[in-house]
């Protein structure tokens, strides 16, 4: 959640900004040669041949079938973008899961009526700082670096509101760090219309150079460029709800996790704390 390696040579940057992208690229590259591209010529020879023969009438489901639509080049970058957008996103989801399950963890095992007070808060600073170097799928999670940095103030200045303003900071940071987390998924979804008004626009720019063609009464061209240049953007559109959508789920998860996290810390961490009076302490002492 925390992270202290942010380099593009970190696992961070490479694993969501490379690996997905090739994941996506390698699967929707696989599925166009083996199923798309062949699909589709084959309904093109159909519609060809129905064509030659006087029998295509109006355009039927076949004719409008999803394969024909997301057949060119520009609707297989977007189904890519789409697809690396959605296995990132799955990924945070993943890593948020992973987080959640921390909440039901007792990591100071309190006893009931039990208090912690400034001068056990070290000893169990540390108790846990040992238990969390041990457990590396611990290292670096929300969860207990809030409990950590929170024992650590409250030891350092007997505050209840500095150990409680040292859960809110951690909180914070994390907060910012998952929403900068999906800035390449922000610019997925605006690359994936892009796309598409690329292909509208060399759609357009082709169906135009066969105009003389179509003047003369042979229009196929004219339209087959046409229809690539409104596929490419109702293809791009389409996926681009559908990314929007999932990415407002995960930025949802994200953020009830951050709030849960704080109560997490409140309830089982500040609430508990307790700073002795002066008289309380003297006693202790005599």
């Amino acid at each position: 959640m925390i992270s202290r390696n942010k380099g593009i040579l970190s696992l961070e940057f490479l694993i969501p900004n490379v690996g997905f992208l090739l994941i996506a690229a390698l699967g929707i590259g696989t599925l166009y040669h083996f199923v798309v591209t062949p699909r589709a010529n084959e309904l093109m020879i159909e519609r060809k041949v129905k064509s030659e023969s006087g029998k295509l009438g109006s355009a039927g489901p076949e004719e409008r079938s999803v394969f024909l639509v997301i057949k060119d080049p520009e609707p297989m970058f977007e189904v890519i973008f789409c697809t690396w957008g959605l296995i990132t996103l799955g990924f945070k989801l993943v890593q948020i899961n992973r987080e959640k399950k921390l909440l039901t963890k007792d990591f100071l095992r309190i006893q009931p009526g039990e208090r912690i007070i400034p001068e056990d808060a070290f000893d169990r600073y540390k108790e846990l700082r040992t238990t969390f170097d041990n457990e590396p799928h611990w290292q670096g999670k929300l969860i207990p670096e809030c409990v950590l940095a929170a024992l650590h103030r409250f030891h350092a200045t007997a505050s209840i509101q500095d150990a409680s303003n040292a859960v809110k900071e951690r909180a914070e940071i994390a907060a910012d760090h998952l929403d900068s987390s999906l800035s390449l998924v922000r610019y997925i979804a605006w690359a994936i219309p892009a796309i598409g008004f690329v292909g509208t626009v060399r759609g357009i720019g082709e169906a135009l150079s066969f105009a003389e063609q179509a003047i003369k009464g042979d229009i196929s061209a004219l339209t087959a460029n046409l229809g690539l240049a409104f596929n490419s953007t109702f293809v791009g559109l389409m996926l681009c709800i559908i990314l929007m959508f999932v990415l407002h789920i995960v930025q949802s998860q994200q953020e009830s996790f951050i709030i849960e996290a704080q109560n997490y810390c409140r309830e089982n961490l500040v609430d508990i704390m307790k700073v002795p009076a002066k008289d309380d302490q003297a006693r202790v002492e005599t």
